[in-house]
């Protein structure tokens, strides 16, 4: 989002935590991580995530908070800022690391999650035709029953006919074999088709590209991982979820003890502060 936008807002108050003021131009310069329907909406993330931030900074400075700012792998470092937030959160937002009981239950309520996408091995044949030409997509698709007819009367012919009247040039050259396939490699529509078909059925599929005269060859279904291979991925993602809910609860006490001004708030300890 342009930052500019901001400039079209109505003035507000100013913010402020604790008789802090958060500069107008600092809050311009974080509008664009804020994503909005409204330049308004967008304003007032974006103001709500400095006052976080300065809620965090205030707090580490009167518990005296320090820390060695890190490196990432890329040699980025962080400011002496952003170390004694992360050192405050460290100290002060403490939670227990899920316990094998928990992942097992999780996984156990959400096993589709944790299977395993369909392999297909399959072949097509394409006429490509732009969407948008509505009499051309007819002159396609009759293009396409007529490739069908010919290879259900002699299967045979698919490679042949792959060679010599697909459009997919790649795939043309070997026989319109599109070799293994999973979930997301094809577009929606072929995807689905190809879900809905049987091993040696041949079909005529429409999609943005034009239509194809499909053949699978091969199906294997998906299966569900053993518990054991993504336990460690269900505690990460059940320790941040829990993370996530303790932080909020800790921002929520601390802004509930400040004085906010400027831009609605909601903590569970007090009324907004406008």
């Amino acid at each position: 989002m342009d930052c500019s936008l901001v400039d079209t807002l109505p003035k507000p108050r100013a913010v402020s935590v604790n008789g802090t003021v958060i500069p107008r131009e600092a809050i311009a310069r974080e509008v664009q991580n804020h994503p909005a329907e409204k330049p308004i909406l967008a304003w007032q993330a974006a103001a709500r995530a400095l006052v976080v931030r300065e809620l965090l900074l205030q707090e580490s400075a009167r518990l005296g908070v320090i820390a060695e700012p890190l490196r990432d792998e890329e040699g980025r470092s962080e400011t002496p800022e952003e170390a004694a937030m992360r050192a405050l959160i460290e100290r002060e937002v403490v939670t227990p690391d899920p316990n094998e009981a928990a992942c097992l239950r999780f996984y156990e309520q959400n096993r589709p999650r944790f299977r395993t996408g369909d392999l297909y091995e399959a072949a097509h044949i394409l006429i490509a035709v732009p969407r948008e030409q509505a009499a051309a997509r007819d002159v396609a698709r009759a293009t396409a029953e007529t490739i069908l007819s010919s290879v259900r009367e002699d299967p045979r012919r698919f490679d042949e006919l792959a060679r010599g009247r697909s459009d997919c040039r790649t795939s043309a050259e070997n026989g319109g074999r599109l070799g293994q396939i999973t979930r997301g490699q094809t577009v929606e529509e072929f995807e689905a088709a190809l879900a809905r078909m049987r091993e040696g059925e041949l079909s005529i599929v429409e999609t943005r590209f034009g239509f194809h005269v499909v053949r699978l060859d091969r199906r294997a279904l998906g299966q569900v991982m053993p518990f054991e291979l993504v336990r460690d991925r269900i505690a990460d993602y059940l320790a941040a979820g829990v993370q996530r809910r303790a932080l909020a609860q800790y921002v929520s006490l601390l802004a509930g003890r400040a004085e906010i001004r400027g831009v609605g708030f909601a903590s569970s300890a007090s009324p907004l502060v406008q």
